[in-house]
């Protein structure tokens, strides 16, 4: 099982046959990873270091890796394609319209119309992720904190952390700014507030 590679982001692909990918060298070992767009949007740029989180997944005619910038979303993913119907492309794509938090919090409200908004997850294979993991995921909250103030977690709030990493900070300063933004349904003001509040610090 390899857990993380850590080494230099050779390549970031979001438009492929196959999906997202990016391709990571170590010892000179260029690693193919399938990812989503959240995961691409948080790295930083080709040619830099970094420290992806790795699901090898075995399949009878295949084998691919699977990446993602933390812990807690490879291990979520690895929980999410224990559920039956649920592979890698779907469990990719839900981590992708849902951060981890989000993820853990519609599966623990019973928001069947959230987890469906991921590509190739119908009504039915939603309720049938929350139905096998509500169980499961009772104690994920600690896990996987929520990443603005008061576990307020709105669609402009996660487009706006989207933009925020992709212009070069880290997941912890996009956290902290966040935090400082009241108004959490208007993207452009909770990215406007939140770059007032970086370029303070």
């Amino acid at each position: 099982m390899i857990n993380y590679l850590k080494g230099q982001l050779i390549s970031k692909v979001e438009d492929s046959p196959t999906g997202c990918n990016i391709t990571v060298e170590v010892n000179n070992i260029g690693y193919l990873i399938f990812t989503n767009k959240r995961v691409i949007a948080s790295l930083p740029n080709e040619g830099e270091n970094v420290t992806i989180y790795t699901s090898l997944i075995h399949r009878e005619d295949s084998m691919s890796l699977c990446g993602f910038d933390s812990r807690e979303d490879r291990d979520l993913f690895n929980l999410l394609i224990t559920v039956s119907g649920v592979g890698t492309k779907a469990a990719l794509a839900i981590m992708g319209e849902l951060s981890a938090y989000g993820v853990v919090n519609a599966v623990l409200t019973h928001d069947d119309k959230a987890i469906s908004k991921a590509k190739g997850v119908g009504p039915k294979l939603a309720a049938k992720i929350i139905l096998e993991l509500k169980d499961k995921m009772t104690g994920w909250r600690t896990r996987v904190p929520a990443k603005v103030a008061d576990s307020v977690i709105t669609p402009e709030t996660e487009e706006a952390e989207t933009v925020l990493l992709s212009l070069g900070y880290t997941k912890n300063e996009v956290s902290e700014a966040l935090k400082r933004t009241p108004n959490k349904n208007d993207t452009e003001e909770i990215i406007r507030i939140a770059l007032q509040w970086l370029a303070a610090q």
